[in-house]
């Protein structure tokens, strides 16, 4: 075992923010599996998202090139196969598999290099590359059927033998037919053990125990905490008393037009009195069995996903206890993160798609046994561009000269720091050719069609830039909250100048062509 080559599991949930643990302050949560990895990992201090949105986060994660390098610059853009992942940056001495969310197209098929692949998602048919993996279903509707629930979207079915039809369209191999599959709510009203980051862990499990006598490469992603904000542990915490920052329910009004057409939308509900049942993005994507007209329903939101996030900590303690009972743990190195945040009400607004802290800075943990020596907080700023780059260097791969990240691995062996270190966060607008979904309103969608640049520096000043709206600079260790932009400061005016100019350059070292503004 000693002479091993590393295993790597990676563990990513999707839109948790980063104050969900006790390493980041959230003593109050009840998620022993994930503070227990903390106590045994490195804990990154401020770890940001390449993109806070899904796919182009996701595409970052994986491929360790910004969102427009890879491609995918909005949700809906599939990976190129050009593109590589890191899994096809690793030796086939290493037995690898990817289990959950894909969210880079042809999630449903084993792809880039993987040798195992599990799929939990049906709903990204419009993007198939080939129409005839619309007959397929995922690997968790699979196990849902078998388990005996019934899908609650089945296609509409012809022909004379109807219970034969049934079957197998139940089964999902109905030529020429969508395959049945599961909606939020039939799969949020499931047992625990029926959810998706059970199915997950248990199929870890089984990969773990079935490869442990060779080295292997795990990436494991589940759906929650993400909206709907239902599950099996609903009443865990209490809304009344769960803690909440100053900046919980108050709009941004020094912020961006984009930040605060989006606040005003979200709470317009309990402060204009606008009816939340008449309101189809409200009551079918963002606030889908909410209730936000009042403070206590926005606290009970709150408190639903919180509760949430026990699924992925159960997840996380299945998997380490399945390396565990394999006599794995010494020779594996353990990731944790999430593809982005949550506003969850800070700043009057709901879901992602911004860069406040709450949406684009996520829990990184990073357990290398070899050199985690108990919980070690890694301070200064970090993005997700460098998480390619570490692990390779760590399992002694060559680190490819395209990746656009750097190694952290001098980082964890003490020989350097992140005292140098900008970390920059995009969102790109929308492509012409895939169009964000209708947001609520449209005035969001027309300002969120604007790209933004940021950049957090190392002494923890973020400055967010727009060709088309309002900038903002925040100085984050005296305004962790963000609530006062001190964009237009005279006072601050050379600093803006300084981290545009770190934008500009990174720019250029990147081949990224979005405008920013000319003049400061």
């Amino acid at each position: 075992m000693a002479d091993r080559k590393p295993n790597i599991v990676f563990m990513f949930s999707d839109q948790q923010r980063y104050d969900t643990m006790a390493a980041y302050g959230a003593d109050y949560m009840q998620v022993p599996h994930l503070n227990q990895l903390s106590e045994e990992s490195f804990i990154f201090q401020n770890a940001y998202v390449a993109q806070p949105v899904c796919t182009p986060a996701r595409a970052t994660i994986m491929s360790g090139l910004y969102p427009h390098t890879a491609g995918p610059i909005v949700n809906m853009i599939n990976l190129p196969a050009e593109v590589k992942v890191i899994s096809e940056m690793i030796s086939d001495e290493y037995y690898k598999g990817y289990m959950g969310k894909w969210h880079l197209g042809n999630d449903i098929e084993r792809q880039h290099g993987f040798n195992v692949w599990k799929s939990s998602e049906d709903s990204h048919g419009t993007g198939y590359t080939h129409t005839q993996l619309n007959n397929e279903t995922s690997s968790y509707t699979e196990y849902l059927i078998e388990k005996g629930h019934e899908p609650d979207k089945v296609p509409e079915i012809d022909g004379d033998n109807v219970a034969a039809e049934r079957k197998f369209s139940l089964l999902g191999r109905k030529s020429g037919q969508r395959a049945p599959t599961f909606t939020s709510n039939a799969h949020y009203d499931m047992p625990e053990e029926d959810q998706m980051a059970s199915y997950l862990a248990q199929e870890a499990t089984k990969f773990i125990e079935d490869n442990k006598d060779k080295p292997f490469v795990l990436y494991v992603s589940t759906f929650e905490p993400h909206s709907p904000y239902h599950g099996p542990f609903m009443d865990q915490y209490d809304p009344a008393t769960i803690p909440v920052g100053p900046a919980f329910l108050e709009k941004p009004e020094t912020a961006s037009l984009v930040n605060r057409v989006r606040a005003d939308y979200f709470m317009k509900f309990m402060l204009d009195g606008e009816d939340q049942t008449q309101d189809a993005y409200m009551m079918n994507y963002a606030a889908h069995r909410e209730d936000v007209t009042t403070e206590a329903g926005w606290r009970q939101l709150r408190a639903h996903y919180l509760a949430n996030i026990t699924q992925v900590d159960n997840m996380v303690g299945t998997i380490n206890q399945a390396l565990k009972d394999n006599g794995l743990e010494d020779n594996t190195i353990v990731v944790f993160t999430s593809e982005h945040g949550d506003m969850l009400g800070d700043h009057g607004m709901l879901e992602k798609r911004s860069m406040f802290e709450e949406s684009a800075r996520v829990p990184l943990l990073m357990k290398v046994p070899w050199l985690s020596k108990g919980n070690q907080v890694i301070e200064g700023s970090v993005g997700h561009i460098d998480l390619v780059p570490t692990l390779l260097d760590l399992i002694g791969h060559e680190v490819p000269d395209h990746l656009q990240g750097k190694s952290l691995k001098p980082v964890l062996e003490g020989e350097a720091d992140l005292s140098e270190n900008d970390v920059f966060i995009s969102w790109n607008g929308y492509d012409n050719d895939v169009p964000d979904r209708f947001l609520g309103d449209i005035k969001i969608n027309r300002m969120l069609r604007l790209p933004w640049r940021t950049v957090v520096t190392p002494d923890r000043w973020k400055l967010a830039l727009c060709a088309g709206d309002q900038c903002e600079l925040y100085d984050l260790n005296n305004d962790p909250y963000e609530q006062n932009n001190l964009f237009n400061d005279p006072d601050q005016q050379d600093r803006v100048r300084d981290m545009a100019a770190r934008i500009r350059v990174w720019q250029v070292q990147t081949g990224d062509t979005a405008p920013i503004p000319s003049t400061i």
